[in-house]
């Protein structure tokens, strides 16, 4: 078997002003990988690139099996995210999530997977998802106590239980797919599938699977006409029958940049690109970064909670259920991570920090509430002493 066609590319989508995600995707050697940053001004962006530069870097056994090779690649990723965390107080607590395919030569796909990004498959026109999401709702969809409709909008979708970069070490999911000739694979960060259903992107990919850089772009803009809230990258690829090498010489399709997409920012999202945008660095040969000022602080940031967190706050919230039936809006979370270690929110261009609509609507409440109780009181003197013996 053998890597037939590929393609890859990143978009920073209409509501940030820089991407964090990276990818890899090389042919050759049949290794293709997804990586979501996340840790507040670009430390995310840092994250992500650390663990796409590890997966081309890493030796790997040649000796060692395909699940084997997929999890050496993440584990190297992660600690070097890691101890460039640890190292450099600015990228504290930046983390990143990781999704790997490696083409095996027995012509199965090897898939190592960290976090929300996910990988899918293509067969005879039906897409499946491969990967488990390690995110909080899908935690909760598998016990049952949310369905797949409620997670898309629940408060707490952007809570992930496993990244790289925050601890030494990782916990990989690692197993192996068989590749069919013709089977082609997705690779996608969540700014994808939080935007688009699984079945548009099945139509989608059905309607130019013989145009893989089309099929990325389609992907791309169905994102960013559907909201396009988060950054949005797809890695693409196509096994077919014959000898490895003959991709020796496949070239990748697709870029992080594409010039007739720069400005994805719509007026109506609130959101101003400065005068002087910093042009977006050359393309790496292997991975892509777009390269803008630092965003505002954004309506969704992704939090990274341990297994140790999750299982307390999922056992606060089977105590909840047990006293209350009615559904509970989300989960609390007892977090002893230092404070540092969480996304700061970013001050404005004035340099000051932005007060937002929530919280200038709760003191307008409690103003209108103080006015109205003031009303009463003088209302009930007013009686109390029209009532009185003259």
């Amino acid at each position: 078997m053998r890597i037939e066609a590929a393609a890859a590319e990143s978009n920073v989508g209409r509501k940030r002003r820089h991407n964090e995600d990276n990818y890899v995707a090389v042919p050759r050697t049949g290794v293709f990988a997804v990586a979501d940053g996340m840790g507040g001004a670009q430390a995310g962006e840092i994250a992500s690139a650390l663990a796409a530069s590890a997966i081309t870097d890493t030796a790997l056994d040649p000796q060692a099996t395909g699940e084997e090779r997929v999890v050496a690649l993440i584990k190297a990723a992660n600690l070097r995210v890691h101890e460039r965390a640890t190292a450099d107080s600015a990228a504290s607590g930046m983390g990143t999530t990781m999704t790997v395919a490696l083409l095996q030569q027995d012509g199965s796909v090897a898939i190592g997977h960290v976090g929300d990004s996910r990988a899918y498959r293509l067969r005879d026109g039906s897409l499946e998802q491969l990967t488990d999401d390690h995110s909080l709702v899908a935690e909760l969809v598998r016990r049952g106590e949310l369905s797949p409709e409620e997670a898309a909008v629940h408060p707490q979708r952007s809570v992930i239980t496993r990244a790289l970069g925050t601890e030494p070490d990782v916990d990989v999911d690692a197993f192996s797919v068989e590749a069919r000739d013709g089977d082609l694979f997705l690779l996608c960060s969540d700014g994808l599938t939080t935007m688009v259903d699984t079945r548009t992107i099945a139509e989608i990919l059905q309607r130019n699977r013989t145009e893989l850089e089309s099929a990325t772009h389609a992907l791309i803009k169905a994102a960013n006409d559907r909201g396009g809230d988060d950054n949005i990258t797809a890695v693409l690829f196509v096994v077919g029958e014959g000898d490895s090498d003959d991709t020796q010489q496949l070239p990748v399709a697709g870029a992080a940049h594409d010039p007739d997409d720069e400005d994805t920012l719509h007026p109506e999202d609130g959101v101003r690109l400065p005068d002087a945008l910093i042009a977006p660095a050359p393309p790496h040969e292997l991975t892509d970064t777009v390269v803008a000022p630092p965003p505002p602080a954004a309506r969704d940031i992704t939090m990274i909670v341990s297994a140790d967190e999750l299982a307390k706050a999922l056992e606060r919230s089977s105590a909840v259920a047990e006293a209350d039936p009615a559904p509970a809006a989300g989960l609390a979370f007892a977090s002893t991570r230092p404070a540092e270690a969480w996304p700061a929110p970013s001050p404005g261009e004035d340099g000051q920090y932005a007060v937002e609509p929530e919280e200038r609507a709760s003191i307008f409440r409690i103003f209108v509430a103080l006015l109205v109780i003031v009303a009463l009181a003088v209302v009930i003197v007013v009686l109390v002493l029209d009532a009185l013996p003259r």
